[in-house]
């Protein structure tokens, strides 16, 4: 049939049966391993007739609520994927010494720590900060949603796009081979050209697109949808970490975007932005991918700093220890992050000024940071501290993101970082950070909100269970890449001729093991919860003595949060409405209107695959085709007027009535 290669090309570009990876085992295994599970899945889901549920009820859902929980169910399942990677890494390196190549061919291994530091940034924690922003910020601020509900669906579906293409690599082609950040000249067409680093580009893209809307989303529902009182100054800690987080992220995403298409035009178009030749610097490509790059580390980590804040003011029973230093130290922050993207590349040759400039701006970053670190400290002294798993995961925090801020003012020191920039060392210090502070954070912020999203607790003692096997995993598993990098070793190696090495990587690996145990716990945790879900149910609407005002609403919220736009008078909302005696109005309540749901957002998700697809593959006319279609959806959604549904005012009565008697027992 496909005699003409001409048209076999024309139809399937350069995909052939050798892009199918069946002559490496491992990955044999595991498409073996994900085909029976995805079968078994769609075979449950069918067996208990759960798609109509699933497409109603969440899918199409704009539903702010909903769609944060459905960023988190991203999240984990990418952390299954993006820690297996991690594991592999791990293993290999602790045998593959004394001549042993170990198990894992070097392209393979190239590929395994490419996509595990893409999944676990783009897909991990992006999804757990994005979540966990647009679950709670519209009920602290007291909104019934965000401000463009259909744009936070499509945000979703655009993000989860990005991570089904990545995803796609695994078991069609292959990925990037070039590190997480994709340089040139390694990343060009002439070193790179096979389809990985295009996987690498496109997937991005795509996801790119979610996440800066998501941010232009957020910003406009904290600065415009917030209750009548709530000033910039009284708004929660957890609202002025995300909103200084999304100003972030519409800051820098767009920079990456650029990036990444001056990358394409590179491998697609033959210019020549990142070569040597030809008017070309690949330097350039670096300075632009940090200048997105070190404002991303603080888009992680401070939503992190606002779940810790919220959980340490509930859990030691004060109010946060100075609250407007907190502010002034969050937007600080926020602004430094953008003077010192330098410091990853001081080896570039810039020159002692330039590095000593960054350097500076580095170790002032601290400052703020050790600020907020201080703050906690107060709120707990004097406090009645409940070690619940919340309170844990911070106080594990404390300890674990110390360490890592100590070892990141050392690499802010030029001529110590031309030591130790290439070596271990860094990765145990992104490590320390990225983990000790943002995992932690997201861990803490789901068991401390999961009762506000459906109800009910999840089980304390899987929750303890998984705090302290995921505490003790990372300090196997990191401490000892701290001493393997003050020794010299370098990163990205997949085997070692010094056997003196080796007992390090079996200590990280042990650590690594310990870690999966934590993460199988946490799974154990949901499991046991929902069968508990009824002992574990909370009757009073504050499930942990909650101080701000998404506790004003049910546990969980209807799908409007609030019938009657609540006044606030405090940053503390909910505390300072339980001493003034609030009670809810039973009565006067009249319709409310509520957009519909719509199946738009997860159609061109789809289609954005198919688009990424053909572009990899040079499959232009699955690329033309699904462009096209994405056009056309899009401009026929604008024209869609029908989307808003009005809920009666006697069932607006009927939900508030047992709200009030819900919450009567608090105030």
């Amino acid at each position: 049939m496909f005699s003409n290669p001409d048209l076999y090309k024309f139809i399937f570009g350069r995909l052939t049966l050798d892009s199918i990876p069946y002559h490496e085992p491992i990955l044999v295994v595991t498409f073996l391993g994900v085909a029976i599970g995805g079968i078994a899945l769609l075979g449950l889901l069918t067996y208990f007739r759960l798609w109509g549920y699933l497409w109603k009820e969440w899918f199409t859902s704009i539903d702010h609520k909903k769609i944060g929980i459905m960023y988190v169910v991203l999240a984990l399942i990418m952390l299954l994927r993006g820690f297996s990677d991690a594991l592999l890494m791990r293993l290999q390196q602790a045998i593959a010494f004394n001549g042993s190549e170990g198990y894992l061919p070097p392209h393979h291994y190239d590929q395994i720590f490419t996509a595990h530091g893409v999944i676990m940034i783009f897909f991990v924690a992006m999804p757990f900060v994005t979540g966990l922003m647009n679950l709670v910020v519209p009920l602290q601020i007291g909104a019934r949603d965000v401000s463009f509900p259909f744009l936070n669906n499509f945000s979703f579906w655009m993000t989860t796009a990005g991570a089904i293409v990545i995803m796609i690599s695994l078991f069609i082609g292959e990925f990037a081979k070039t590190g997480w950040l994709a340089y040139p000249p390694l990343s060009g067409i002439a070193y790179s050209p096979d389809v990985g680093v295009d996987y690498y580009i496109w997937g991005l893209q795509v996801a790119g697109i979610g996440t800066t809307l998501s941010g232009i989303n957020l910003i406009a529902t904290i600065v415009k949808m917030r209750a009548p009182g709530m000033t910039f100054m009284k708004m929660p800690v957890f609202t002025w970490t995300s909103l200084c987080t999304n100003i972030l992220i519409v800051a820098s995403f767009p920079i990456l975007t650029a990036t990444l298409a001056l990358l394409t035009l590179d491998r697609y178009a033959g210019t020549n932005f990142f070569t040597n030749d030809l008017g070309g610097n690949p330097m350039m490509y670096v300075n632009l991918i940090w200048i997105w790059g070190h404002p991303e580390v603080y888009i992680l980590i401070l939503p992190a700093f606002g779940v810790f804040s919220e959980v340490v003011a509930t859990f030691c029973g004060k109010r946060l220890f100075g609250y407007a230093s907190m502010v002034y130290a969050t937007c600080v922050i926020m602004i430094l992050s953008y003077l010192v993207w330098l410091h990853h590349f001081f080896t570039m040759g810039s020159g002692a000024s330039v590095n000593s400039f960054f350097g500076i701006t580095t170790m002032i970053i601290s400052i703020p940071t050790g600020a907020k670190l201080f703050n906690w400290l107060f709120t707990m002294y004097h406090g009645r501290i409940r070690y619940e798993p919340p309170m844990l995961w911070t106080v594990g925090f404390m300890v674990t993101f110390t360490i890592g801020g100590m070892t990141g003012v050392m690499l802010a020191v030029p001529p110590a970082d031309f030591v130790l920039h290439n070596s271990l060392f860094l990765i145990a210090h992104f490590h320390n950070v990225i983990i000790g502070g943002v995992l932690f954070g997201m861990f803490a912020g789901v068991n401390y909100w999961f009762p506000k999203a459906f109800g009910f607790k999840l089980d304390p003692f899987w929750g303890k269970m998984s705090f302290w096997f995921w505490q003790i995993g990372f300090w196997f598993a990191f401490m000892p890449l701290y001493i393997l990098g003050l020794m010299g070793v370098t990163r990205r190696v997949s085997q070692f001729d010094d056997p003196s090495l080796q007992i390090w990587f079996i200590i990280a690996a042990f650590g690594a093991g310990l870690i999966a145990i934590g993460i199988a716990c946490f799974l154990i945790q949901l499991a046991v919860s929902f069968m508990k879900r009824e002992e574990l149910r909370d009757h009073t609407g504050d499930p942990w003595g909650g101080r701000t005002l998404e506790w004003s609403t049910s546990s969980p919220p209807p799908a409007y949060n609030f019938a009657f736009t609540p006044i606030v008078y405090d940053h503390d909302a909910w505390w300072d409405m339980k001493n003034r005696g609030y009670v809810r109005p039973t009565e006067g309540f009249i319709p409310i209107h509520m957009p519909k749901n719509t199946g738009t957002g997860i159609i061109l998700g789809v289609l954005s695959i198919g688009f990424a697809f053909g572009m990899i593959w040079y499959m232009w006319w699955l690329a033309a085709i699904t462009f096209v279609a994405m056009i056309v959806i899009t401009i026929g959604h604008t024209f869609n007027y029908k989307r808003d549904y009005h809920i009666p005012a006697d069932e607006v009565v009927k939900t508030e009535n047992e709200r009030t008697k819900q919450l009567a027992g608090q105030v």
